[in-house]
Parts: C-alpha cells; sequence; structure tokens
C-alpha cells in the first residue's frame, strides 16, 4: 500500500484532478507552511496558484463558468490541501459554502451575477453565522435587518468570520421580522444577505466595519475577523433566494458542505501527522536501534493508520450521500465528529512519537498540534455533532410500541 486513504470508484477525471493538487501542494505548500504559519502571513502566492487550477470554480456548475464537479472531488482535494496547510483549506471552505448556497437557493439573477465570477476567483466568499454571545445556539442571533423601502438596514455583530478581510461577498445571517408576526420560530425569521464589500479592513463600505485579524493559536495566515454592522443597507435584491425568512434552512445546507470539508479537513491534517510520525520513528535511534523497531511506537503507529483509514471512509461516504441528493445530515455529523477527534489523537501520537522535538517549532508536527483543536469546534463542537446524529437516529429508529 503507497499510501493511507485511498478512494474507489473514482473517475479518470477525479484521479486526475485530485493528483494535481496533491503535487501543488508537495511542491508549493508544504515547503514554506510552517513558515508562512509562522509568520501569520497570508498565502497569496499559494492561493494564486490554486486560482490557476482552477480550484476556486470546482464545484460550481459549467454553465457559470466552473468545472461542476462534486462535492466528493472537492472534499478529496481538501483533504489534499490541508494535509500541506489546513489555513489554505479554510480560505477554500467558506468561498464554496456561499457558492454552493447561490447555487442551491439563489434568484437567477443573482446566480448569473456572482457565480461567474466566483468561478474565476474574482469573488472570494465569506459567511457569517455566529455572534460573540451565540456559541451554537443560532436560534438566539440578535444580529437583525429592518425594511426600509426598497432596502434593508443591518444592524449587529458578527465574530469568527473567516476570510473576513479578503473576501469581497459575505453571506450573513440575520433575524428579520418583518413579515413573521411576533411568536414566529426563531428559526423561521432569519434571513441570509448577499453582502458585497471591498477587501480589507476597517469601514469598507458605509455601514460596514471588518476590525483586524483576530490572534489565534494556530489557524493562522487566513484572516478571522469580526464583521460589524451599523446601519449597513442592503438591497431587498440581496436577500438570498429573494425571500426572507429562509436563512437558517440555507445556512443549515451550507453548514452540511461545510462539515463534509471540515471531516475532509482532519483527514488531512492527520494523515500528514502519521507521515511525520512513521517518517521520524525510522530516522531516531534509542537503545541502539531505530524506535520504529520498538512494539510500543509500532502500536501507535498502527492505531494511527486506523484511525485515518476509518475517518476517510466516513468523510467520503458522506459526500457520496450529499451527491446523490439524499439528506445527510446524519452521516456528515457523524463524519465531522469522527474525524476531528481521530484527527486530534493521530497528531498527538506524532507529537508524542517526536519526543522532545515535537515541541520544538522546526519540527512541522508544532504547527500541526496548534491546528487540530480549531476543527473540535469548527462548524459545529462534538457535542452538537453527537446531538444532530441522535436525533437523527431516534428518527430512524422509532420504536413502534
Amino acid at each position: 500500500m503507497a499510501r493511507l486513504a485511498q478512494t474507489a470508484g473514482l473517475t479518470d477525471v477525479q484521479q486526475e484532478i485530485v493528483s494535481t493538487v496533491r503535487d501543488f501542494v508537495d511542491k508549493e505548500i508544504i515547503p514554506v507552511a510552517t513558515g508562512l504559519e509562522h509568520r501569520d502571513e497570508y498565502p497569496q502566492a499559494i492561493v494564486d496558484g490554486l486560482r490557476e487550477l482552477g480550484l476556486f470554480g470546482l464545484m460550481i456548475p459549467e454553465e457559470y463558468g466552473g468545472l461542476g464537479e462534486s462535492l466528493l472531488t472537492y472534499a478529496l482535494c481538501v483533504e489534499e490541501i490541508a494535509r500541506g496547510w489546513m489555513s489554505v483549506s479554510g480560505i477554500i471552505n467558506t468561498h464554496f459554502i456561499v457558492a454552493y448556497m447561490l447555487k442551491q437557493h439563489g434568484t437567477q439573477e443573482q446566480k448569473d451575477h456572482f457565480l461567474p465570477r466566483m468561478a474565476a476567483g474574482d469573488i472570494r466568499g465569506a459567511f457569517s453565522m455566529s455572534e460573540p454571545g451565540l456559541g451554537s445556539d443560532v436560534s438566539a442571533i440578535t444580529s437583525k435587518a429592518v425594511k426600509d423601502g426598497d432596502e434593508y438596514v443591518l444592524t449587529g455583530q458578527k465574530m469568527w468570520l473567516t476570510n473576513g478581510g479578503t473576501s469581497s461577498l459575505v453571506a450573513v445571517l440575520v433575524r428579520s421580522d418583518e413579515g413573521h408576526p411576533e411568536g414566529t420560530a426563531p428559526h423561521k425569521s432569519m434571513t441570509t444577505f448577499l453582502v458585497e464589500k471591498e477587501p480589507g479592513f476597517g469601514e469598507v463600505r458605509p455601514g460596514l466595519t471588518i476590525p483586524g485579524k483576530i490572534d489565534k493559536m494556530g489557524y493562522k495566515g487566513v484572516d478571522t475577523t469580526e464583521l460589524i454592522m451599523d446601519g449597513l443597507r442592503v438591497p431587498a435584491d440581496r436577500v438570498l433566494g429573494g425571500a426572507t425568512g429562509r436563512g437558517f434552512y440555507q445556512m443549515m445546507d451550507g453548514v452540511e458542505v461545510g462539515r463534509v470539508n471540515v471531516a475532509a479537513r482532519g483527514c488531512g491534517v492527520a494523515q500528514r501527522a502519521f507521515e511525520l510520525g512513521v517518517a521520524y520513528a525510522q530516522q531516531r535511534h534509542t537503545f541502539g536501534k531505530p524506535i520504529a523497531q520498538h512494539q510500543a511506537i509500532q502500536f501507535k503507529l498502527a492505531e494511527m493508520a486506523t484511525k485515518v483509514e476509518a475517518a476517510h471512509a466516513m468523510m467520503v461516504n458522506a459526500a457520496r450521500k450529499k451527491d446523490s441528493g439524499e439528506r445527510n445530515d446524519l452521516e456528515a455529523g457523524m463524519a465531522k465528529y469522527l474525524a476531528s477527534e481521530y484527527c486530534k489523537e493521530v497528531v498527538e501520537d506524532a507529537f508524542r512519537i517526536h519526543g522532545g522535538y515535537g515541541f520544538s517549532k522546526e519540527y512541522e508536527i508544532e504547527r500541526l498540534y496548534r491546528e487540530a483543536p480549531m476543527l473540535l469546534i469548527g462548524e459545529g463542537t462534538a457535542e452538537i455533532q453527537k446531538m444532530i446524529i441522535g436525533r437523527r437516529l431516534l428518527e430512524e429508529y422509532r420504536f413502534q410500541g
């Protein structure tokens, strides 16, 4: 077996795309990732390279200038990119969630206006649900939109916006009470707005401010920001899908894609951690032989490889279920939960194999050790995934008494 986490049943086109991305990762990302990450520097050259490969249009239909590929193809590419540097996969992920939401829920005018430029990489997407006091309770959103003629006025503060500075289009979820009487369920009075802006920080358009980057433990390079709306005016034709009250469902559909993405990221990071661990174990000698020949280390390697394989299989299954048009929240939740937990464990085992050197910034595993925790909370914590999984299981296995 040349590599772990092989995927059966791929077409020749899928294999060629994934192989091309893998080669790009090996040549253009892995050699520079640690240096860029330590400087918290945006990987502009890498992003430009991905744009030239057509990755920003990977899942966008051919009629809009994209490649029209499946979620599975996209997830396998994300897995490869995260294997090189997880932050780069985050830049791609938020873009594709917005593109997916537009493709699935946008009006024809919105698709015609945005998707061709998103496919070319001229428009970079970001999406925004979370708020400072929100956590996992999306129903507690306080940001709101008020109708004023042919416009809506948006006010509120959003949090944890990936690509907040570099994006030029943000899908923002806010509360919109217009047309929804008092007492309406919170999730039925939310609307997604397509907010165009200039890339950068500060006041990027009247009423919209993107403060500087949030300083993070890991997941560096990519810009994570707040988004502050104070009298932001958005035309009514920039309501996603053209009607208010559908935002929660649109966002949850996008988040299912995002959870497959996070699972793929976990698989990629875990694969890289295994590669680093198995290589170091064959180079490091103790008691007169490579540590890989010690049974304790072989046990670790066996457990790590098994977890990499299991997480990859669940991620592939979740992507294929979504591609089939079937509901996949159960599979996506399971894949995200397992892949992120296994990723943390595989990275920690690789860190242990490195011994004291794993604590040194000269070794790549130090970066992975700081990156893995983000996957435990991104696109919903383990506890949220368990709630989703548990509820769906009770639907599927309802006791008939």
